[in-house]
């Protein structure tokens, strides 16, 4: 089979150990040197178990990326096929989704997955799909070519298997690490792919697919795993309020995506610069120095939210998040801010709507009503002491009303107790 010559850098898995990128791998030096002689055909999957990607996809996403940028060949797999079944879980049995459904969320995580990587140049990506060699695939040949490899003791000893046997797990989910090593297997028959990547939750499935080439073809091929990335107290990472971190726009908003990264721990802020942003070592460890030295700064996170942001969504979308907080904190002009980031970032902070048939309530109502003072009387003190702002613009008498020209983009104001507590109002 051809191989690119592109040329390739030499230091990568150095800068992939640095950046704590190396949970597990197969031989490390053999590792090593595949990645130094010549650009490596990698492949990394995702299964759209889901309508959307999330933070931990992500981790894949920009390790594809750098391994391209080092002068490697990416094949991103979106599994149609083993999106059907879902890998295991721990916490239980999968919900099978409908064929239509896993379809429209193959064609959602494809179309995320693509901005990530260059499908042009001497080690361009492509996009495959496993429903493209397992849907003609009959129950014989599958038992026969690949069940035939995997010996049932050592699919037993899988950590999340084990887990699972009292509780009970199908044999469609305990057969799942077949499915993904014969992705595997037939990437490195049709083109040559020699080294797969995920999630170290995922390292059994990707030592399989190792073994099953062996075994099958008498090939040699790599894996490595990266480490799933948990908070400080070692709680699974990527949660908000709202429920995973999203990476779908529809699913969590950039002013949300945005404030995640803003707020992260100052324990894990180096770690989360190295994994998810491009930026080159001096440039983090020197961030990390000032941020070790005046934490109180938070310069470190406002770097990781605008990277990380910008990478996901966009200059332009981070630049309205950055907006957003901003006005909303009472530093910019709140009118500004489009419809759609402004609802975005009330709904994080909390809204309630309003019948615009009955007029817009007065401001002392409009603070009960959104929880910013528990009573009137707290209400009418809080304007006194001049705490109370509308869009803005600071309150004075209790008792304002304010008018159909002060509700941005049309339905919106904006009320705001202090420098930190802020809700919305929406006038339906």
């Amino acid at each position: 089979m051809e191989r690119t010559t592109v040329s390739v850098d030499p230091t990568l898995l150095d800068d992939l150990e640095w950046r704590g990128l190396l949970a597990h791998t197969t031989d490390r030096d053999a590792l090593r040197d595949a990645l130094a002689e010549s650009s490596v055909r990698f492949y990394v999957g995702f299964d759209p178990t889901a309508p959307s990607l999330h933070m931990g996809n992500l981790v894949q996403l920009v390790t594809a990326r750098r391994l391209q940028n080092a002068g490697h060949t990416p094949y991103a797999l979106v599994g149609g096929a083993t999106g059907m079944i879902g890998d295991p879980k721990e916490s239980g049995e999968r919900t099978l989704n409908s064929v239509e459904t896993v379809k429209d969320w193959t064609e959602r995580v494809r179309a995320q997955v693509e901005p990530f990587l260059a499908f042009e140049g001497d080690n361009a990506a492509t996009m495959v799909n496993n429903f493209d060699w397992t849907s003609t695939l009959s129950t014989i040949d599958f038992l026969r070519d690949i069940g035939k490899h995997f010996p049932v003791n050592r699919m037993l000893a899988r950590d999340v298997v084990r887990t699972r046997l009292e509780a009970g797990i199908s044999y469609t989910e305990f057969s799942y690490v077949l499915l993904q090593s014969m992705d595997f297997l037939q990437l490195y028959r049709q083109h040559g792919v020699t080294l797969q990547f995920g999630g170290s939750d995922q390292w059994g499935n990707l030592t399989g697919g190792v073994e099953l080439i062996r075994r099958a073809d008498g090939g040699k091929a790599h894996a490595f795993a990266t480490p799933l990335i948990t908070k400080a107290d070692g709680t699974k990472y990527g949660k908000t309020e709202g429920g995973a971190l999203w990476l779908a726009p529809e699913m969590l908003s950039p002013y949300a995506f945005h404030q995640f990264w803003l707020n992260a721990e100052d324990e894990k802020v180096g770690e989360l610069l190295r994994t998810f942003t491009f930026l080159p070592r001096e440039e983090i460890e020197a961030l990390e120095a000032r941020h070790s030295e005046k934490p109180f700064l938070r310069e470190a996170q406002r770097v990781l939210a605008d990277e990380v942001t910008t990478l996901v969504h966009g200059a332009d979308e981070t630049a309205q998040a950055k907006a957003a907080a901003e006005a909303l904190f009472g530093g910019g002009d709140i009118t500004t801010l489009s419809a759609a980031t402004l609802a975005a970032a009330l709904s994080e902070a909390g809204a309630v709507d309003v019948d615009a048939g009955d007029g817009i309530p007065r401001v002392v109502d409009l603070l009960t009503l959104t929880g910013l003072a528990a009573s009137k009387g707290e209400a009418r003190r809080t304007v006194a002491e001049g705490g109370v702002y509308v869009n803005n613009v600071r309150i004075e008498d209790a008792d304002h009303v304010p008018s159909g020209s002060d509700l941005i983009g049309g339905s919106w104001l904006v009320l705001r107790r202090g420098k930190k507590r802020f809700a919305g109002v929406r006038m339906r």
